[in-house]
């Protein structure tokens, strides 16, 4: 990169720096996300648990991009925080005339859930 100009400069060193961190940290999440144990010695199986793990490690990536960048907390939370807080949610189905999710009024982070909640429900279709 030496022909490109500024390469030299102890900016664009820390930005590339940045950079290489974040994509780290990426694939830390996806390991922890299950990456790192793949379940069988099937080549077919285990693409599948590959695709299955980097659709969940997506899945949380836009959760918090959408519905969490005002929560200082759980924007850059660590993966097992996001497991305690929100994804084993302590909450039961109630069947009435409709579908209902009760959740604990007792929880720390109900309100952080609902909110979430409604975030994505109110989300417009891609057209």
């Amino acid at each position: 990169m030496g022909h490109i100009a500024g390469t030299h400069q102890v900016q664009f060193l820390d930005v590339l720096h940045r950079d290489h961190a974040e994509v780290e940290d990426r694939v830390r999440t996806n390991k922890a996300m299950g990456l790192a144990n793949l379940p069988s010695k099937s080549w077919e199986t285990n693409a599948s648990w590959m695709l299955t793990a980097n659709l969940a490690a997506d899945l949380d990536a836009w959760l918090r991009l959408l519905t969490l960048h005002d929560q200082a907390d759980l924007a850059d939370a660590e993966l097992d925080t996001m497991r305690f807080r929100l994804y084993h949610l302590p909450a039961r189905l109630a069947h009435h005339a409709r579908r209902h999710l009760r959740i604990e009024r007792t929880w720390p982070w109900a309100e952080t859930f609902t909110t979430s909640w409604k975030r994505i429900n109110n989300l417009t279709a891609a057209t």
